[in-house]
């Protein structure tokens, strides 16, 4: 059929259209539990070519399904035939009215792209779900989101004016309240809409008594607006059929004043179930979210905002025309409330608690002794019923012995949930079946709804029996056969569903695999270390605005293979045994990761893609015939440590010089012909240190790069630390990370150097001496990457006994012994490096700096050359892109004046390439300081 398909495809014209194993393959899952392969993959630049996807879908028999941003929780967004990605092309803003308070979007539009035309202008889109930084509005309309602030802005369909909508047959049609007419392209929807009428009248006792009954009813088809009373709103009633009923064209969505001021009363309670009894009589106060939390989620945070007392939080937002009138009624909150409670007016604080809460999806996965699942993820019940419906839920948790951290919006009676389900095991999934059938019951008892906000999908539709009654199925059913006769819109979803425990992802077993890194935080499990990803999709959001890494390349290209949650899912594939580590799709997703460390401390599941690609090109090159397919660039820039200690820097650094000898050099090497090469330091670091000395106060670690290349910094380093009166001496022992052979999957090879520089260190660390490393990538790797390839207990000790310059000088400024110097009126660009921000942390930086008075700007993002990535052929264009993004338009609009600060040998080696920037290490600017 995917012959045909494809040529269907191309007489309407279309050409973003790919039925590859890779796109298969990316597209199989969303952020549910299930895996269903799609046939094609289509990604329509416009609207024309949108209806010609169904035309073609029509034409073909074959179903199709949107995607959005493939963050739907309950695999709404999957399918077996066509699967629609709007989130590419159909994009934009299209109007922005003031006076209305209106914004007209494409379907692909992100929310947080939405909220940026708004705010300048005092508005907003008011439900905000916790994927505002990713989740389109076109995939809002489908589940008929929410988000925390619906309490006090209401659901998506109550901020849907109008939509145009492509029903299955062909006819668009615009409706809403400011839309009359019937079809733009001359089609009638009259006939299709009075039988949706008829049908309603026919059953409006049921409507009346089985619809609409609370806020967060959100299972099924919302029939309560078709009522004459509420206007008969056929757009309103397409919001939340998951794309069954219709496709949206574009929508017209309401927005309101974006409140002047916010305060937030963080509410301390014994227990979740203690926290839910109080949300009625603190819902009496004006707040616009409420929100649960459950310790064991917070816990999961490093660097997190002081919490009240308590095992689990209420965060009761309310606002104000003033910062005073705000805090005034969040004191008032807290008074009534009686509880263990801070009051946070401060917006920064404020944004880090609201991360904790945003990212509650991804760490509760791993809040549990097992991997957490999302199989009974957003059941909801009137708020009242709360507090007596979690105590019965985890009641029933512990009669099946499972285990679950509730969270979500409480002031609605919305719980998000994820439990330790385990589906890889056959008597784990009739365990699932079993408790969610029960889970189902007890929600219907209370007069709940199977889900809050994410709709029903392949999760929950099933169960849709089990709290509306014959008559009210029947009449989805019917409705189903107006709009959409031949079933080829998600067919599978809330109306003929497919069992809930069919197509579960976990359920196909992992092939039995030997990994060479010990996957330490995984079992030793590459299933188990892959399948961390849920599909949240964080790193498909730009994060760098809150000085975020991941994922610089996605961000680069937008495709979704060059996500960590699209690398994920192709390896999810792989260690199933759907694919090998030779197919092509691997090597394709793999080929742009940057193994920057980014998701591994940005992701709130803790994916680490940089280890995981390591592995992936030490399984594909093992062996002798592996060893001949492997790139050349990973021979020459993998092993460029060897090189470098082979190689005389004088001589080098002038052959290098020569035009004809460079070009011969990057041929071999693999290096793109536009790159530089770096220049040797003429006299290493390691070659001033004393072997015999033994009355030092401070050792300084000459990794591979700083000796060889950056020999500078180390001395740099060195007088900054005798000008504190400290003793200072390099390592004069070679004590190589191994990270170059690290991440190009030369693991073997780079377990034996591990290993000899964990032997080395260990002597220096274990003396009690500090050691201070300078190179951040190679200070990460000690801490992470070498017990992940050395099974020695001294691996521990050398990465918690290595400090960076930062941390040592922390230290001294903590116990007195040294004031950093004043750099007041100092204008700094800061770069950290990814791995500084992923495994060391630069908070530490940040405070010491923040004490020197220096101004200090802190870029986001990578800087895309990434060792040996951004230097290799074909890479080229990525890393500059990357580049762009942040750290370069950075640069030029600090000026000339500005220090531009980077640690990382990577990151002053692209800023020299690419700005004809020279960065400084911290060593050299605080060195600036003190020599005055």
């Amino acid at each position: 059929m995917s012959g045909e398909l494809l040529d269907a495809f191309r007489r309407h014209g279309l050409t973003d259209v790919d039925d590859s194993t890779l796109a298969r393959s990316l597209y199989a899952s969303d952020a549910g539990i299930y895996r269903i392969a799609p046939q094609v993959v289509v990604r329509p630049r416009d609207t024309d070519e949108l209806v010609a996807t169904l035309a073609v879908s029509r034409e073909t028999g074959v179903p199709l399904t949107m995607r959005g941003a493939g963050t739907s929780i309950a695999g709404n967004a999957i399918g077996a035939g066509i699967v629609v990605d709007t989130s590419k092309h159909l994009t934009r803003v299209l109007a922005l009215d003031r006076e209305a308070r209106t914004a007209l979007v494409q379907p692909g539009t992100v929310h947080a792209t939405l909220q940026r035309h708004a705010v300048p202008l005092g508005l907003r889109f008011g439900p905000d779900p916790s994927t505002h930084t990713r989740c389109t509005i076109g995939g809002m309309i489908g589940n008929n989101a929410c988000g925390s602030r619906a309490l006090g802005y209401g659901r998506t369909v109550d901020n849907v004016e109008a939509l145009t909508v492509l029903l299955a047959d062909g006819t668009v049609v615009s409706t809403g309240a400011t839309r009359t007419e019937h079809g733009l392209d001359g089609g009638d929807r009259g006939a299709a809409e009075a039988r949706l009428h008829q049908l309603v009248d026919a059953h409006l006792d049921v409507v009346r008594t089985e619809f609409g009954r609370f806020g967060r009813q959100v299972s099924g088809y919302s029939f309560e607006h078709l009522l004459p009373e509420r206007g008969r709103r056929l757009d309103r009633f397409l919001v939340g059929t998951e794309g069954t009923l219709g496709v949206v064209l574009d929508a017209t969505v309401r927005l309101v004043e974006d409140a002047p001021a916010r305060a937030l009363a963080v509410l301390g309670y014994p227990t979740m179930a203690d926290a839910a009894d109080a949300v009625p009589a603190l819902l009496e106060h004006p707040v616009v979210a409420l929100e649960g939390l459950d310790q064991r989620i917070a816990g999961l945070v490093r660097r997190r905002p002081e919490l009240p007392a308590g095992a689990g939080w209420l965060f009761a937002e309310v606002t104000g025309a003033t910062v005073g009138e705000a805090e005034a009624r969040a004191n008032e909150v807290a008074r009534s409330a009686g509880v263990p409670h801070r009051v946070i007016t401060d917006t920064l604080e404020q944004l880090a608690i609201w991360k904790i809460r945003e990212e509650g999806a991804g760490l509760a996965a791993r809040s549990l002794s097992r991997p957490a699942q999302a199989g009974w993820e957003d059941s909801a019940v009137p708020p009242a019923e709360l507090g007596a419906y979690l105590r019965d839920f985890d009641a029933l948790l512990k009669e099946h012995r499972l285990d679950g951290v509730p969270y979500g919006h409480f002031g609605d009676g919305c719980v998000h949930v994820r439990i330790d389900f385990e589906l890889d095991d056959a008597r784990g999934r009739a365990t699932y079946r079993e408790f969610v059938e029960q889970a189902a019951d007890l929600v219907a008892s209370y007069g709940g709804s199977m889900s809050g906000e994410h709709g029903d999908g392949r999760a929950r539709s099933e169960l849709l029996p089990r709290m509306y009654s014959p008559q009210a199925m029947a009449m989805m059913e019917q409705a189903k056969r107006i709009l959409d006769p031949g079933n080829l819109l998600n067919p599978g979803v809330l109306v003929d569903p497919a069992p809930f425990d069919s197509d579960l992802r976990l359920a196909r077993p992992p092939v039995p695999l030997r990994t060479t890194l010990r996957l330490t935080h995984d079992g030793g499990s590459f299933s188990g270390a892959v399948h961390r990803c849920t599909g949240v999709g964080k790193c498909i959001a730009d994060n760098t605005g809150a000085s975020g890494v991941m994922c610089p390349s996605y961000l680069a290209t937008r495709n979704e293979k060059d996500s960590t949650r699209g690398r994920a899912h192709v390896l999810q594939d792989v260690a199933t045994g759907i694919i090998g580590f030779d197919d092509p799709a691997v090597e394709e997703a793999l080929d742009l990761c940057l193994s920057c460390k980014g998701c591994a401390s940005d992701c709130p599941t803790g994916i680490d893609m940089a280890t995981y690609k390591s592995e992936a090109l030490s399984q594909k090159y093992a062996g002798a015939r592996g060893f001949l397919r492997r790139p050349r660039s990973h021979y020459a820039l993998g092993q460029l440590p060897r090189w470098a200690r082979m190689t005389p820097p004088r001589l080098a650094n002038v052959m290098l010089r020569s035009r004809t000898v460079g070009r011969i050099a990057k041929s071999a090497a693999g290096v793109d012909q536009r790159r530089s090469l770096p220049t040797f330091s003429e006299k290493p670091l390691r070659s001033a240190a004393r072997p015999l000395a033994t009355d030092v106060d401070v050792w300084i670690w000459a990794d591979s790069f700083t000796d060889r290349f950056a020999a500078d910094t180390g001395r740099a380093a060195i007088e900054l630390l005798e000008s504190m009166g400290l003793r200072a001496a390099v390592i004069p022992d070679p004590a190589c990370c191994g990270l170059t052979w690290i991440t190009t999957g030369q693991l073997s090879a780079a377990r034996r150097i591990v290993g000899r520089a964990v032997a080395t260190l260990h002597r220096y660390v274990s003396s009690g001496t500090p050691v201070v490393g300078l190179e951040p990538s190679c200070l990460a790797a000690m801490r992470e990457d070498a017990a992940q390839l050395v099974d020695d207990p001294r691996v521990a000790e050398v990465g918690a006994g290595l400090r960076s310059l930062a941390e040592f000088l922390a230290e001294r400024v903590a116990d007195g012994s040294w004031t950093p110097p004043d750099l007041t009126g100092v204008e700094v660009v800061a770069q950290p490096h990814c791995h500084h921000h992923a495994v060391i942390g630069w908070e530490t930086d940040a405070a010491l700096l923040a004490r020197t008075g220096a101004s200090v700007r802190r870029i986001g993002g990578c800087c895309g050359l990434a060792g040996n990535f951004g230097v290799e052929v074909g890479h080229y264009e990525t890393s500059v892109a990357v580049a762009e993004h942040d750290l370069l338009p950075a640069v030029r609009e600090a000026g000339p004046e500005a220090v531009v600060l980077a640690d990382g040998f990577s990151c002053r080696t692209q800023l020299d390439d690419l700005a004809g920037r020279r960065a400084l290490h911290l060593a050299e600017l605080l060195l600036r300081g003190v020599r005055g």
